[in-house]
């Protein structure tokens, strides 16, 4: 029987309950405070997470009801069968192997809406009438990995500077952080075809990442930089246009340094300089973009790029930084660009026409580069893309529930995980730019925007509409540096070859190379949480015998609880064998031989961690869950432990249908009213 006839599945990557509950009893979040009274959750707001506690495996989980073991997506990368050192491409919905909750609910008869749900969900496992899916490739925004034809950049001039320069910050291609680019095949702009291989159409993507260091791993990610443009600022001349007297130009680059624009800059009634206009060239009528000191974020800048040797019409957003009195410096910065007629992550494809004509142009979010973690920046842009976005998106799925009359949805929502990474590894010393203060605040903003998101969406209870706020994890601040171990993005080499594991070939100097020497390599702890004994008759290069392997095992584990931080402590809280981690549903092909967690306290943000951490300024890695609306009970506070994997059928009790096929979770009877 069913509780309630449409449910909405409100995910936002990395919601903390503790953070949650310290925001709530500060009076920061109204909406959620409102949303609690008139449902049920548990008094602290946790639910139980499962391990490992990264993006793809938990919101697989979520979808499924089933542990990483079971559905096999079991870190933020796969690993390849054979090449221990080859990590295979993970949200990919061919890679999952239980059941998605969205194809009961279609096959059953509900209109349901899949939306940027980065775990099993795209491609779509199931072509079916009542399923629609946007996106799901990679976690940090709408289409950045798939529509993304130019970089962000922060565009500097001044008076002083001689000529236009262009820098472009390549990094090591570690697959750090939440964007995967180049994800989706061709883009092409004609009419294309409505269908598309079930089975899985995403390009193949691997990746060989050998860690010596913590900046090789997810670090790369967090301190990569933005490009930057470098031009002189001069009195302006040879327009075609009317200039006012005193105005001044300089050089725009896009299009990775190929496209120029121009910039001219002009001074208000007072002689103050406080006005830029971005035009295509100096022989345009109109500008691109204007920005002045009190409209300073402008959004919605429609621009031709070139991108694989295409001209692309892109969307992006500029935000004026500086601009002194005297028009002696400025900067701007631009966020990425967005091809406005990308469509190939839209199923069906018409989705992304409504959506625009709903919500407007997709919106870009900054990417937290190094050189932009500073308070000038941070304020003047990082803060302003996720607030647009949230609004942005409630917008659109508000919009998209009402004109397509969905019965059921599963969103999620990336910023409370996006400046989570960015800013808390400075909410205890902050850095040059910013201060620690100001980093805690930067994260409180993002709860508040979260607070404002949901209750753009809280209508839908007065529609009937049974609503459930979760998250994949959350993010706790640690009181130390994490050490070059339990990284999701690489083979982690440096302790495993410091404890006579993992054999690193040397050069001609003797220093070590990013090169695993495979004839004297008995093991490797490849992802997060996952160490590969090098066997004989199961690994190409393997050296250790079958009969031998047990002894190594138990070897590896006494090893690592002998290990020790720099600061003494105990480098990891749990090892255990594949068969032992089926207790904490990590077991079975898809997981090493061996699995391992940090202790608390050394670990990451979250990834590397037991769902049960905390951290310091109330942070912890616990997910959240509270539900409200139709067929839940109201004002209730459960004492029941609710687990990730009781998420996907709690939607099946709700609406009647049948569990996913392999659901191991258990609907949460306490809160349900029947």
């Amino acid at each position: 029987m069913a509780l309630s006839e449409k449910v909405f599945v409100l995910g936002v990557d990395g919601m903390d309950p503790r953070m949650t509950k310290k925001y709530l009893n500060a009076g920061k979040m109204p909406n959620l405070a409102k949303f609690i009274e008139m449902g049920a959750c548990r008094e602290d707001l946790v639910m139980l997470g499962g391990v490992p506690t990264i993006t793809p495996p938990m919101w697989t989980t979520l979808a499924t009801g089933a542990n990483p073991s079971t559905h096999g997506i079991t870190c933020f990368w796969g690993q390849d069968p054979e090449k221990l050192d080859t990590l295979v491409y993970n949200m990919d919905s061919a890679r999952c192997k239980a059941e998605q909750m969205w194809n009961v609910t279609a096959l059953a008869g509900k209109k349901t809406l899949v939306w940027h749900w980065p775990g099993g969900a795209w491609p779509p496992s199931l072509e079916h009438e009542n399923l629609d899916v946007v996106d799901g490739v990679q976690p940090a925004a709408m289409c950045v990995g798939s529509a993304n034809v130019d970089g962000e950049r922060l565009c500097r001039a001044s008076v002083d500077t001689q000529e236009v320069k262009y820098t472009s910050f390549f990094s090591a291609d570690t697959g750090a952080g939440c964007v995967i680019n180049d994800l989706g095949g061709e883009h092409h702009h004609e009419e294309a075809e409505e269908g598309f291989n079930l089975a899985g159409n995403l390009d193949s993507k691997t990746l060989v990442n050998i860690e010596l260091c913590v900046e090789e791993g997810e670090a790369a990610g967090e301190n990569a930089e933005f490009d930057t443009v470098d031009s002189p600022l001069v009195a302006a001349h040879d327009w075609s246009i009317a200039v006012s007297d005193g105005a001044k130009e300089f050089t725009l680059l896009t299009s990775n340094g190929l496209v120029r624009r121009i910039g001219l800059v002009e001074k208000n009634e007072n002689g103050k300089y406080d006005k830029i206009s971005i035009y295509k060239n100096k022989k345009s009528e109109t500008p691109i973009c204007v920005l002045t000191k009190e409209n300073n974020f402008v959004i919605d800048v429609i621009d031709e790029v070139v991108a694989d040797d295409c001209k692309v019409t892109a969307n992006r957003i500029y935000s004026l930084v500086e601009l002194d009195d005297a028009g002696t410096n400025l900067c701007l910065w631009m966020s990425y660009a967005i091809d406005t007629e990308n469509t190939d992550m839209f199923w069906p494809k018409s989705l992304h026409k409504q959506v625009i004509q709903i919500a407007g142009q997709i919106p870009a979010i900054s990417l937290n580069g190094a050189n932009g973690k500073q308070a000038k920046y941070v304020e003047s842009f990082s803060l302003n893309c996720w607030e647009h976005y949230c609004d942005w998106q409630a917008k659109a799925l508000f919009g998209l529930v009402h004109e397509n009359q969905y019965e059921v949805v599963f969103s999620h929502l990336h910023n409370v995980d996006s400046m989570g990474h960015g800013f808390w590894g400075l909410a205890m010393t902050g850095n040059e730019g910013v201060t620690a203060e100001q980093a805690r605040s930067y994260i409180e903003k993002t709860y508040v925007d979260t607070d404002n998101y949901i209750g753009t969406l809280m209508p839908l209870l007065e529609e009937g509409w049974s609503v459930i706020v979760t998250s994949d994890h959350g993010l706790l601040v640690r009181n130390e540096e994490y050490p070059a171990f339990g990284d999701p993005f690489g083979v982690n080499a440096k302790i495993m070859h410091e404890l006579g594991y993992t054999a690193l070939k040397k050069d001609s100097k003797g220093k070590l190379k990013h090169e695993i020497d495979w004839a004297h390599t008995t093991a490797v702890a490849s992802r997060g949480n996952h160490i590969y004994i090098n066997l004989k008759g199961r690994n190409p290069e393997g050296i250790v015998e079958p009969e031998e392997k047990y002894a190594l095992e138990e070897k590896i584990i006494t090893d690592l609880y002998n290990c020790r931080t720099d600061g003494g402590q105990r480098l990891v809280s749990v090892v255990m064998r594949n068969k032992e981690a089926a207790l904490l549903g990590m077991d079975g092909p898809e997981c090493g031989d061996l699995i391992y967690w940090l202790s608390e306290g050394p670990n990451r943000v979250h990834g590397d961690s037991l769902s049960t951490y905390y951290g310091l300024f109330d942070s912890s890695v616990s997910p959240i869950f509270i539900a409200a609306g139709a067929g839940i009970k109201k004002g209730l506070k459960t004492e029941r432990v609710i687990r990730s994997i009781d998420v996907t059928p709690t939607v099946a009790a709700l609406l009647g249908v049948r569990m996913p096929a392999q659901c191991e979770g258990a609907p949460v009877y306490q809160i349900l009213e029947v």
